[in-house]
């Protein structure tokens, strides 16, 4: 019995030094990387004192005496927060997450590859000024000093592998990550290709948008340059134009003039509408150099510039233009694959053998091939009948580094339009106030001149719809100084289609510029909190459309039970708003799908049905060609003997709608608040491990949410993923011309990366109630409410 005492006793104390121990390693793991914002540092290559303030939320303001010296800071500083980030989207944009992730990642490393990121940074930075190198080189300096001098964030460890040295180059690739995830047509174009093989020619003309149904342009009065007819190369059919974003990505931004401000100075505001992850994609970093710069808003991760924001005379925000700027080919390839035609003769592909590093300590080996235009992307797009070949914008030659560079010096709008010229492969709508009282706004895109409409898929043996050229910055759109007071966008359509260039097709659905609009004109002046107002905004245009239509449908029928009877008459009594408390809101939001579905998935395969469901654009606008003609060649269903009627498909949808909401939420109607079926959990990569995530809280939520992706205030999910918010607002920012200081901003993660940090989501509940912080500016204002300094000294001081 002694014994048995003894060893269990040991037992239990080996237990107790098992738990202790681990319990040391995990804490060492979630907080050896926490920084001590409060210390000095002694930095190799400084040649001056650095000034490090951070404010409650850990946002630093850094005040040097010269640019090197600042951005030497800035590196160390994002090091400090971001490291992994920065890791993860430097190798993402080398095809190097098989690596670290596994090979798993394969196909995405080698279509990274494929789009050849890397060469063109290498000839832009060849190009790059003096000025833009020697910050590069600083920038890479100072995160090199710290990721070689303090302990690596707990994903590193996690994952088992030592980041390489941080070089100029990865900071250009960054442009180009922005540039592929904001292309448009590589979902919706191969895809509309594959749809056509399984319907009609009059379905298919019906999934493409008519420009009657989007009538808000976002430069309704712009006067294009004269420009000789024979000169504009547009397709001989207009009615069939190119094809947009493959995923989610909307943005809102609008300024407005001294004349619609209650302080008699411009007003800003910008919300870019992007995934929404931890870490976020924004860092909020505020640069100063004595007597030459000052500007703050939000960085990229792993480059040194301010990409929206203002310094000291102006402010400028992004939204997407949703410009064609990806077309596919079919090309003839010869017996071995080496070859391809073009007018009549062989050329060599271009074969590049890569080698991909697995960390299962692989080493896979694939080959590339491109023709003149672009890789070929078969094995991308899960297409085995054609060989496709790709031209993207984004190999194309810009320099958006030289545009945020000297838009973060720019004084006016002369300076605003000479920086932003050169932004062309990440095409924008640029909004622009000025600390004088002007506004304006401009688009910056690479708009290719070619043959043909860009819905189809080109023929590749021939040069005939290479792409020749692109429209001359001076002859894209752009606003200043409106007379209505106000300029604004929303991805809604570009131009009047008198416009000359064809520019794009698949833009968004204008709700949300219609919703924009409207609160811009309903009051005679706006300050700071009416802006806020209108970005929180959750009241739909598109339910405004819509709840009519199905109303009139569903009333048709005569006789309901009980629980569709309730939810007619909350569908009835809307107010057209996407509370989270909201039965209604849950009902239309099913609604509109349900009858999208009951539309299309009779005639497609059910693939085919998944694919076009996960493709947004075109449900959106097969529904609105609907809602325009009161009548499509989608509505009969071709399994039942007798022809169905528009209203038969709304009421079958409505049943549907009914039955799902029941199996979700139960049989009491009151129970179907919206924000109880759609929420949104702030997801970290490795969070996707139950473990991971429970050990290091690594994901926060879910949370209940209101709107839409119609809204102002945007919360997306996928209809294939239904519900789950993914996308949103990025950020926040609203901007007072007339007080820097009394800017406001918000992102909905935090400055660090580091889930063991204080400020990692520590702005999350802000973000998710529509509540904002002071965008300190002034250095009285940001003394005043610092948290930590730190200074950063020449080594040997």
């Amino acid at each position: 019995m002694k014994i048995f005492k003894r060893t269990l006793l040991a037992i239990v104390l080996l237990l107790i030094a098992v738990v202790i121990t681990g319990y040391f390693i995990l804490n060492n793991i979630k907080k050896a990387a926490l920084p001590d914002y409060s210390e000095d540092v002694q930095i190799p290559g400084l040649t001056g004192e650095v000034t490090i303030l951070r404010d409650s939320f850990a946002i630093p303001h850094i005040y040097a005496k010269n640019e090197t010296d600042l951005y030497r800071a800035v590196g160390f500083c994002m090091a400090q927060d971001r490291l992994w980030q920065m890791d993860l989207l430097r190798r993402v944009t080398q095809g190097r997450l098989s690596e670290i992730l596994g090979k798993d990642q394969l196909n995405t490393d080698l279509l990274m590859r494929a789009l050849r990121i890397p060469e063109k940074s290498e000839k832009v930075l060849a190009k790059s000024s003096p000025e833009i190198t020697t910050i590069l080189k600083a920038f890479s300096e100072g995160i090199n000093f710290y990721l070689e001098n303090y302990p690596l964030p707990p994903e590193f460890k996690i994952l088992g592998y030592q980041p390489d040295p941080w070089q100029p180059v990865h900071s250009v690739n960054l442009i180009g990550y922005l540039a592929w995830d904001l292309t448009s047509g590589w979902g919706t174009e191969l895809l509309l290709h594959q749809i056509n093989r399984e319907i009609t020619p009059e379905q298919l003309q019906e999934l493409i948008p008519d420009m009657k149904n989007h009538p808000t342009a976002i430069f309704p009065d712009f006067n294009a340059p004269a420009i000789p007819p024979e000169e504009t190369l547009l397709s001989a059919n207009n009615k069939l134009k190119e094809l947009g974003a493959e995923i989610f990505r909307g943005s809102n931004n609008w300024a407005v003039s001294g004349k619609k401000s209650k302080t008699g100075k411009p007003l800003l505001a910008n919300d870019m509408h992007l995934g929404l992850f931890a870490p976020g994609v924004w860092y909020q970093m505020h640069h100063v150099t004595e007597g030459s710069l000052n500007v703050t808003g939000v960085v990229l991760p792993g480059q040194p510039f301010v990409i929206c924001g203002h310094n000291d005379s102006i402010a400028w925000g992004m939204t997407n233009v949703y410009v064609d700027d990806l077309d596919f080919y079919t090309e003839t390839l010869n017996n071995d694959s080496t070859k391809y035609l073009l007018d009549g003769q062989w050329k060599d592909l271009l074969i590049r053998e890569e080698t991909i590093q697995t960390k299962e300590e692989e080493a896979i080996k694939e080959t590339l091939k491109f023709t003149h235009r672009g890789p070929l992307v078969n094995r991308f797009k899960n297409e085995t009948e054609t060989a496709l070949s790709i031209r993207w914008l984004g190999n194309e030659y810009s320099d958006e580094l030289r545009s945020v560079f000297l838009l973060n010096r720019a004084n006016n709008w002369g300076d605003f339009r000479h920086a932003v010229k050169t932004f062309s492969s990440v095409s924008q709508n640029i909004v622009y106030a000025d600390a004088a009282g002007n506004i304006g706004l401009q688009t910056c895109a690479g708009v290719p001149l070619r043959k043909g409409s860009g819905i189809e898929i080109y023929p590749g043996d021939t040069s005939l719809y290479d792409w020749t050229g692109f429209v001359p910055f001076e002859e894209l759109p752009f606003e200043f100084n409106p007379e209505r007071g106000y300029v604004s966008s929303a991805n809604n359509k570009t131009v009047p289609e008198d416009y000359p260039y064809h520019i794009g097709t698949w833009f968004a659905i204008p709700d949300r510029i219609d919703r924009i609009r409207d609160m811009l004109e309903e009051i005679p002046q706006h300050g700071v909190a009416d802006f806020k107002r209108i970005q929180g905004d959750i009241q739909s245009k598109k339910a405004e459309k819509w709840t009519p239509v199905f109303l009139e449908a569903l009333e048709t029928k005569t006789s309901w039970d009980t629980t569709r009877q309730a939810a007619f008459q909350k569908l009835k009594d809307w107010n057209l708003v996407l509370s989270r408390e909201s039965q209604a809101a849950s009902i239309f939001e099913i609604l509109f799908r349900k009858v999208a579905e009951n539309l299309v998935k009779d005639d497609l395969p059910q693939d085919l049905f998944h694919s076009f469901m996960g493709e947004r654009s075109l449900v959106e606008n097969l529904m609105v060609h609907v809602l325009s003609a009161k009548k499509s060649h989608w509505i009969d269903d071709k399994n039942t003997p007798d022809p169905e009627t528009w209203n038969d498909i709304v009421i079958r949808a409505f049943q549907e709608t009914t039955e799902d909401l029941k199996q979700q939420s139960g049989p009491n109607v009151e129970d179907w608040q919206w924000g109880k079926i759609h929420t949104f959990t702030v997801s970290h990569p490795l969070g996707v491990v139950s473990a991971l995530d429970k050990a290091l809280n690594l994901n926060r939520g879910p949370f209940e949410m209101p709107g839409s992706f119609h809204t102002v205030c945007p919360y997306s999910y996928s209809y294939n993923n239904l519900y789950k918010v993914t996308n949103g607002a990025s950020h926040r920012h609203i901007f007072d011309l007339a007080n820097w200081d009394a800017s406001e901003t918000i992102i909905p993660t935090g400055t660090s990366g580091i889930p063991a940090s204080d400020f990692y989501l520590d702005q999350t509940n802000r973000y998710l109630n529509n509540l904002y912080h002071d965008d300190l500016f002034s250095r009285e204002k940001v003394e005043e409410k610092k948290l930590f300094q730190m200074k950063l000294l020449p080594a040997g001081s």
